[in-house]
């Protein structure tokens, strides 16, 4: 009797620690900086800081990689898109301008948003790869 007790309280302790580790889904946060680091299944070009901040206003807001760029956004549960999408018009070295376009228009296409099992935030197209960020500080 006394080994079958000690079995089940192991077990209980061990379910308890279990439930423990679970974790809230991550969710989005407004006007945290997300850091783009991979853009249409591309490396972002080092030290180039593509940027995505989820204004509480409904607005977007970053850095696409030379300019800055601003949207309208809509965020219903996982469902996320962006409209009138727009930027400031600098020129920059080819590469980052290039960067720059991808990231724009994969923002255009986005229609849903989840998190990876590494964190990275996943911006998702109706097809294809997702655009991933990093989470920076509020």
């Amino acid at each position: 009797m006394k080994g079958r007790f000690s079995l089940n309280l192991g077990l209980a302790l061990s379910a308890a620690s279990l439930l423990g580790c679970a974790t809230e889904p991550q969710q989005l946060v407004n006007e945290r900086v997300y850091q783009a680091e991979w853009i249409s299944g591309k490396p972002r070009i080092h030290h180039s800081h593509p940027t995505l901040i989820l204004g509480q206003d409904g607005r977007a807001y970053g850095n696409g990689s030379c300019n800055h760029w601003f949207a309208a956004y809509s965020l219903e549960a996982d469902q996320l898109s962006f409209a009138q999408i727009g930027s400031t018009r600098k020129i920059c070295a080819a590469p980052l301008m290039e960067q720059e376009q991808r990231f724009l228009e994969e923002l255009s296409q986005v229609q849903r948003w989840d998190f990876s099992s590494q964190e990275q935030l996943r911006l998702w197209p109706a097809e294809g790869k997702p655009m991933r960020l990093e989470s920076g500080h509020d």
